[in-house]
């Protein structure tokens, strides 16, 4: 029976432009022209600036997660995948607590559940678009420009959401939210080896390859001095940290925990659960940046230095959750907030470089400390929620016919023995991507630490699913064994 919290957005649900599920099976290359053509949408959205700001007296509240948002400052992709990772996150708090019961076994529930998620990151949408005006994000404004730039963000909200839809639904591959991530860490990895732009007097391009090639030329660029680079321009090392993060990942990506499994009904055939070491991915990661990026965007807007809710009664709070400082980003594009030590905010952000991380270890072990925690958390809660659990393993393995040898066939059973794995590799999980991602932002790589994580965590699921589709095209009778029906 659908609880009163999903008949609270039922008549939101009705209104809402929605895509339905393809009613014939999606040929593999239809599949990849529906998938490019979300992307090139989503790409020409990314530079069509927003009609109506001064990007000169705009401040950036997302500089520190522009990446993992897959969001482009000043342009209709402003707010990126915020509103909807958020709502996702929300949602699945409120279903893991039992706040809002929900059977996901009826189709009913289930559709309902899916349509309130896409309903509440509308809202979501409006009041970040809301916040971002009153906060003073695009500069002053009079009625007529807030309402032209309310609009165009609401337009692409909406059709940022069509777009993760189209391909959730089974139109494409993946989901919006992966894609778009991937392409904006690909995008970021690639101007950093190879922007062709001066970084400044005998320094080279800040492009790292770039600069590398032109030292051997130029006796007045110094080779050694690109191996570390000032002003958090890429370096070599950062090139290097890049490449050896990726290869660690991909290689605990395929890492695998097996439980031998048999055939109840036939003997002699035998069979495999694997577990992956990194359990659920990059999941954690994607739920921590997903607060930790409304923390700072509220963070901003409630203390910053322009606002409005500052006075001497309340300053010594303000103070407490942020205190910033503005720095320019260059090239007229305006400014953005460094959140300055001794407030709470300090501790959500990374320590930017090696040099960061020297001059204050202990925001460094905060931080790390924290983001463990989270990571931790949330991916058990995930678990819990996803179908990852180990009693729903232990019914999935019971209803395809199949039990571990030497114990008896018991769904009880199966699921104590899978608790003797599952709550660890959580464990495992949490930690070795947060201590990934924090060297990653610490020792300089091309691109945010999660972003890199994210990003070849999505390539990753991306190749699988690629060489399932392409299996599954070739041998169609593999679809069910495949898990694609």
């Amino acid at each position: 029976m659908t609880g009163k919290f999903l008949k609270f957005f039922s008549p939101f649900v009705r209104v809402m432009p929605e895509l339905k599920q393809p009613q014939r099976e999606v040929s593999f290359k239809e599949k990849l022209m529906w998938t490019g053509l979300a992307l090139i949408i989503y790409l020409i959205m990314s530079n069509i600036p927003l009609y109506g700001v001064d990007a000169k007296a705009t401040t950036d509240y997302y500089h520190w997660l522009r990446v993992i948002l897959a969001s482009q400052r000043g342009t209709l992709t402003e707010l990126g995948i915020g509103p909807i990772v958020t709502a996702g996150l929300i949602m699945q708090l409120l279903l893991g607590s039992k706040i809002i019961k929900v059977d996901m076994s009826d189709p009913y529930d289930r559709a309902m559940f899916s349509g309130s998620q896409k309903v509440f990151a509308m809202f979501l949408t409006v009041f970040n678009i809301i916040a971002y005006i009153i906060g003073g994000a695009f500069g002053p404004l009079n009625i007529q420009n807030g309402t032209i730039i309310f609009l165009q963000l609401l337009f692409s909200g909406v059709i940022i959401i069509l777009l993760d839809e189209l391909l959730q639904k089974g139109w494409g591959i993946g989901s919006g939210v992966s894609l778009f991530i991937a392409t904006g860490v690909a995008g970021q990895i690639f101007w950093n080896l190879f922007n062709f732009v001066e970084a400044g007097t005998n320094e080279g391009a800040r492009g790292i390859v770039v600069a590398f090639f032109q030292s051997l030329t130029d006796p007045d660029i110094d080779t050694a001095e690109l191996f570390w680079r000032h002003d958090g321009l890429p370096s070599l090392f950062g090139g290097i940290t890049t490449l050896g993060i990726f290869l660690i990942v991909i290689w605990f990506e395929s890492t695998r925990v097996e439980i031998p499994l048999a055939y109840k009904g036939y003997r002699g055939f035998k069979g495999k659960y694997p577990m992956k070491l990194l359990y659920v991915s990059n999941i954690p990661v994607i739920l921590v940046n997903a607060l930790y990026a409304n923390f700072l965007f509220f963070g901003q807007i409630v203390a910053g230095p322009n606002s409005t809710f500052r006075n001497p009664d309340n300053k010594w709070l303000l103070d407490l959750i942020g205190q910033f400082k503005s720095v320019s980003t260059g090239g007229g594009g305006g400014d953005y907030l460094v959140p300055l030590p001794n407030c709470l905010l300090y501790y959500l952000t990374p320590p930017q470089g090696l040099e960061q991380l020297v001059a204050d270890p202990i925001r460094a072990i905060i931080y790390l400390m924290i983001f463990i925690f989270l990571c931790i958390m949330l991916g058990r809660l995930w678990v819990d929620v996803s179908g990852l659990a180990p009693r729903d393993i232990a019914q999935q393995i019971i209803d395809s016919g199949m039990q571990i040898p030497g114990f008896r066939s018991s769904d009880k059973i199966i699921e104590r023995i899978l608790k003797r794995y599952i709550p660890t590799l959580i464990i495992l999980n949490g930690i070795i991507i947060a201590v990934m991602s924090f060297f990653a932002d610490s020792l300089g790589a091309l691109t945010s630490g999660t972003g890199l994580l994210i990003a070849i965590g999505i390539v990753h699921q991306y190749s699988e699913q690629i060489a399932k589709e392409m299996a599954a095209q070739q041998y169609p009778g593999m679809r069910a064994f495949l898990g694609m029906d």
